[in-house]
C-alpha cells in the first residue's frame, strides 16, 4: 500500500502547471493580465519548489514524513481548487500555495524510496516519475474537453484537479497510522553537503532540467498555438510530449542502476531533449509530432536520471533527504526563471525564435553538469555527530 500511496501523490504534482498551459491564452484575455503578471504567475509557483524545499526535512523530523506528505497534499487540494475564483489575486496566491506544497512532495517522496525500498529503488523511482508524467499528460489532453462537457469556462477547467488530488489523499490517509522506527523515520541534520562538489553537480543537472521541463510544460502549447495550430491539437501535442515521457522514466531508473556510472546517458538525454525543443520551435509543423516524442522520450529519462542519481550519490536516506532538499532549493530557484525568461523575449522580440538561443545554453549546462553528476562516487556528507549523540543518549 506504501507504493500505491506514492504513486497517487506523485500523480498529483504536476496538475496543476499542465492544466494551466493549456488555457493561458483564455485565462490571460479574460483577466487582462499584461505580460509581465503572465511571466510572474508562471514563475512564482515554479521558484516556490526551490525556496520552500528546505523546509521539508524539518516537516519530517516534527511531523513525520507520512504527515508532512498528507498536509503537503491538503495544500496542493486547495491550491488546485482555489483558482476556481478566476480574480488575478486567487490565480497567484493559490498557484503559490499549491507551488510551495509541491515542493514538500518532491522532497519526501525520493526520501520514502530510499528508507522504504532501497533493495528496489529503481522500480519505484520509475513508477512515481511515470505517474507524474501520466498525471501532467492527461491534464495536458482533457482539460479542454472536460471543460467544454461542463460548461463553466478555464474556471472548471484548472480547478476541476483537485479531484485526483482528493483521491490521493484518501489513498494516503491509510500510510499515516503506520508505525515507523525512529532512527528511519527522522530526517538527521548533516555537515559537508553545501561545500561538496559532487552535490552543487547534482542539484544543478535537477534545476537545469527542470528548467526545460517548464518552458516546455509552461510555454509550449501557447508557442504552437502562435506558430498556427489549434488549442486542441496544441494541447494534443503537449500531451503526446508528457505521454511518451513514461517509456523513459520507466527504463531510465533500470539502465542508471546497472552501471556506477551515469555521465554518457544524462549527456544522450541532453543533447536529445535540447533539439527536440529547438525542432518544435523552429522546425515545419509538418514534423511537430516526430519532434514531440523526441523531446518527450528525453526530458522523461532526463528527470528521471536526476532523482535516480539523488539517491545513487547519497550514502543512506538522511543524506538523501537533504540532498534532495539541497536539489529541489538550488535547482528550481534558477529553473524558475526559465519560464519568465520566455514569456520576456516574446514580448521584447515579438516571437518566440530568440528562445532558441536560451535552449542552446540550457542544453550546454546539462551536459556538462551531467558529466560530473554522473560519476560513480557518493556526496561528502555524513549525519551530524551531535545528532547521533543526541539519538544514543
Amino acid at each position: 500500500m506504501l507504493a500505491t500511496g506514492i504513486v497517487g501523490a506523485a500523480f498529483c504534482l504536476r496538475l496543476v502547471f499542465a492544466s494551466l498551459s493549456v488555457r493561458l491564452p483564455e485565462v490571460v484575455h479574460e483577466t487582462g493580465m499584461t505580460a509581465w503578471q503572465v511571466g510572474l504567475l508562471t514563475t512564482l509557483p515554479v521558484l516556490c519548489l526551490g525556496l520552500c524545499a528546505p523546509l521539508a526535512p524539518r516537516l519530517a523530523h516534527r511531523l513525520g514524513t507520512e504527515r508532512a506528505l498528507f498536509g503537503a497534499l491538503a495544500l496542493i487540494g486547495l491550491g488546485t481548487a482555489g483558482r476556481a475564483l478566476g480574480a488575478v489575486w486567487a490565480l497567484f496566491a493559490f498557484s503559490i500555495l499549491a507551488g510551495a506544497a509541491i515542493a514538500i512532495a518532491n522532497v519526501l517522496l525520493p526520501t520514502l524510496v530510499k528508507r522504504d525500498f532501497e533493495d528496489r529503488t529503481a522500480i519505484v523511482t520509475g513508477a512515481y516519475v511515470t505517474a507524474i508524467s501520466g498525471g501532467a499528460a492527461l491534464a495536458a489532453a482533457v482539460t479542454v474537453p472536460i471543460e467544454t462537457a461542463l460548461g463553466g469556462g478555464w474556471r472548471v477547467g484548472l480547478s476541476i484537479w483537485a479531484a485526483p488530488v482528493v483521491g490521493a489523499l484518501l489513498l494516503w490517509s491509510l500510510q499515516l497510522g503506520r508505525k515507523v522506527e525512529r532512527d528511519d523515520l527522522v530526517v538527521e541534520p548533516v555537515v559537508g553537503l553545501w561545500r561538496d562538489r559532487l552535490a552543487w553537480s547534482v542539484a544543478l543537472f535537477m534545476g537545469l532540467q527542470s528548467a526545460l521541463a517548464f518552458c516546455v510544460l509552461g510555454w509550449l502549447a501557447p508557442i504552437l498555438r502562435e506558430r498556427g495550430l489549434d488549442a486542441v491539437t496544441a494541447g494534443l501535442v503537449l500531451s503526446v510530449l508528457i505521454v511518451v515521457q513514461l517509456a523513459t522514466s520507466l527504463t531510465v531508473p533500470s539502465l542508471a542502476t546497472r552501471k556506477p556510472a551515469q555521465s554518457m546517458i544524462a549527456v544522450v538525454l541532453s543533447v536529445a531533449a535540447a533539439a527536440g525543443l529547438l525542432g518544435l520551435l523552429l522546425a515545419p509543423l509538418s514534423g511537430v509530432w516526430v519532434w514531440a516524442v523526441i523531446q518527450g522520450l528525453a526530458q522523461g529519462g532526463l528527470f528521471a536520471l536526476a532523482l535516480t542519481m539523488v539517491l545513487l550519490r547519497s550514502p543512506n536516506s538522511h543524506v538523501a533527504s537533504h540532498l534532495s532538499g539541497m536539489a529541489q532549493s538550488v535547482g528550481y530557484v534558477p529553473a524558475a526563471f526559465a519560464p519568465l525568461s520566455v514569456g520576456l523575449v516574446r514580448q521584447w522580440t515579438g516571437g518566440f525564435q530568440a528562445v532558441a538561443g536560451l535552449v542552446v545554453v540550457i542544453g550546454a549546462g546539462l551536459v556538462v553538469t551531467g558529466l560530473i553528476a554522473g560519476r560513480a562516487s557518493l556526496v561528502s556528507a555524513q549525519v551530524s555527530p551531535t545528532s547521533i549523540k543526541l539519538a544514543r543518549a
